[in-house]
């Protein structure tokens, strides 16, 4: 109960003190920036070599692969049907292509699963979200706005990000079993806790709410997608077909049910693609799937 009320009472308090104007209008971006490049990094190291190498962390990082391989072909046949520009088009594979599953995935797993479930969240997020996002979502922004990117220039950007290299050395240390001495990984545990207040006030103070106008629909099947076509998806394909079950793959489905990711928004609308739908993509989105998550939650209460 204690983790769900810090989760609402952080995003309040980020949407409370930026309509008060008691944050700056850009304040986000730092904030932004300590949570990617140190606590995310914290947490990758804290969590990664604690984890148990099995053929089940195939799904979890499956998990954002999925997810913008099926956005781009369904948005894409759908556009074609409802005649939207590739601008559009683009905008919808970008913003339903990747979730939030860190600055809202981080506190709601925690909420519901505790510490232990971070682990999962971590796999998600680092080999399987940011690694989609920074190849695949580059590509796409890229090919529906015109712009190109060098496969080298992509490939030093992954290189060079804190939390990836964080990543990649907690991965050494599980293959080779290393520990991590006691004193250092507290340090890690105390800055990998700064996640969840302060993505949580991050992402409050970002949620503001536009006129729909001429996007309308097309939010609507954006949403439809993200929220509850995709990890229906995941549920059927990972439970009912594929048979697993257990801790891991729970949040597998409810990673795959997270709203759209504030990064892949700023990205496509940096592209030009749509930069009001990604706002309303985002705003609408954040909100919207604290209710559908509940809703995927019973299911796999009551389901599973």
């Amino acid at each position: 109960m204690a983790n769900l009320i810090l989760l609402f009472l952080c995003l309040f308090l980020g949407f409370f003190f930026r309509r008060a104007k008691l944050f700056p209008e850009n304040g986000h971006v730092a904030l932004n920036s300590f949570v990617i490049n140190i606590s995310l990094a914290a947490l990758s190291l804290y969590y990664i070599p604690k984890i148990v190498i099995s053929y089940e962390v195939v799904f979890p990082v499956a998990v954002a692969w999925l997810n913008i391989f099926l956005a781009m072909v369904f948005f894409s046949v759908l556009g074609k049907k409802m005649n939207w520009s590739k601008s559009v088009i683009g905008a919808l594979i970008m913003c339903a292509g990747f979730g939030n599953t860190s600055f809202v995935g981080i506190p709601v797993i925690q909420a519901i699963y505790g510490g232990s479930g971070l682990k999962t969240v971590m796999l998600v997020d680092q080999p399987g979200s940011f690694v989609a996002l920074s190849t695949v979502g580059i590509a796409v922004a890229n090919y529906y706005s015109g712009t190109k990117s060098t496969v080298s220039h992509i490939a030093g950007k992954i290189i060079r990000f804190p939390p990836f290299l964080a990543f990649s050395v907690a991965i050494i240390l599980n293959v080779l079993n290393i520990q991590i001495p006691h004193e250092l990984d507290e340090v890690l545990n105390k800055l990998g806790a700064t996640t969840v207040p302060l993505a949580l006030f991050s992402v409050g103070s970002q949620l503001h709410w536009q006129k729909l106008d001429a996007d309308t629909k097309p939010l609507f099947w954006g949403l439809l997608f993200k929220l509850m076509l995709f990890p229906a998806f995941i549920f059927l394909f990972y439970f009912i077909i594929l048979k697993q079950s257990g801790e891991m793959i729970e949040i597998s489905l409810l990673e795959s049910a997270m709203a759209p990711m504030i990064t892949a928004g700023i990205i496509a609308a940096a592209h030009k693609l749509e930069p009001k739908l990604c706002n309303l993509m985002v705003g609408v989105g954040i909100p919207l799937a604290f209710i559908t998550l509940a809703f995927w939650y019973l299911v796999l209460h009551f389901f599973v």
